[in-house]
């Protein structure tokens, strides 16, 4: 596939970037250097909230790690399959907190212009790396470096889902797809953990405004082969940060380990 022209818009002044030597420029002289990788960092020092927003290098190789052992395949295959049903004319499409671009880059189609963007360059700068069939950028997804009207498809897999700016960026007709966790989403792995562990609530959308067009709940069985995969998974998740060393050790010490997968799907449109 031909990499189309990227179509960022500054962050600073939100006009038009241009791509120019390697580096992105707009008409008020604010430009952005072409990573070596091919990322474009278009988070400015006003929108960060800390130094290294989002997660660290160790986060990011731990989330590749597993997610290509395969263990989340059977929700790339549906998101794909949503999008062909409800966007076949695919345009541009936008995952938005990607990570480091698992399901990016399996999104892509021959008539689409995939973007990927995140907070953590870590993670931008190792999907950039690989995939260098997409567009990745470092940006906060409350101040989206796009025009109005942008994207046909906004996927969001686990990550802060902001309506309004979604919305801004979806074109008319677009639809945005959410991936949240269903109610028994890693509970095995939450007992390990807590001492009462909760089941998820999957009523609760930040979705309001859009319509929505479907939902569905994907649940399968996962075996995990190993202590490494269990600890890589673990890592994925915000109660990474409850666990105390010993429970590290011990899941890391498992040959095996049974751990449901329980996703929450749900698409929506942009109406005129």
């Amino acid at each position: 596939m031909t990499l189309k022209h990227p179509d960022y818009q500054c962050p600073i002044c939100q006009t038009s970037l241009t791509l120019k030597d390697k580096v992105f420029c707009c008409g008020n002289n604010h430009s952005f250097d072409l990573a070596k990788e091919g990322y474009v960092n278009l988070l400015p020092v006003q929108l960060k909230q800390s130094k290294q927003p989002g997660d660290n290098k160790a986060m990011v190789n731990a989330r590749r790690a597993f997610l290509e052992k395969g263990y989340y395949q059977p929700l790339v295959s549906k998101l794909a399959s949503l999008l062909a049903q409800y966007k076949k004319d695919q345009g541009n499409i936008l995952d938005a907190g990607c990570g480091e671009g698992y399901y990016t880059h399996q999104l892509a189609q021959t008539k689409a212009n995939i973007y990927g963007v995140d907070i953590a360059k870590e993670a931008i700068k190792k999907a950039a790396k690989k995939y260098k069939d997409n567009h990745f950028c470092v940006a906060t997804l409350s101040h989206l470096p796009f025009a109005d009207q942008t994207f046909n498809a906004l996927v969001s897999v686990y990550a802060p889902i902001l309506e309004a700016e979604f919305t801004r960026v979806l074109a008319f007709d677009g639809i945005l797809i959410t991936v949240t966790p269903a109610k028994n989403h890693l509970h095995a792995l939450k007992e390990k953990i807590y001492i009462n562990a909760q089941q998820h609530d999957e009523n609760k959308s930040p979705i309001s405004h859009l319509t929505l067009l479907h939902q569905e709940q994907l649940s399968y069985e996962m075996e995990l082969s190993s202590g490494d995969d269990i600890l890589n998974l673990l890592s994925m998740t915000p109660f990474a940060f409850k666990a105390s060393e010993q429970v590290k050790k011990e899941l890391a010490q498992l040959e095996q380990f049974n751990c449901q997968a329980d996703f929450m799907i749900r698409t929506y449109q942009k109406s005129r």
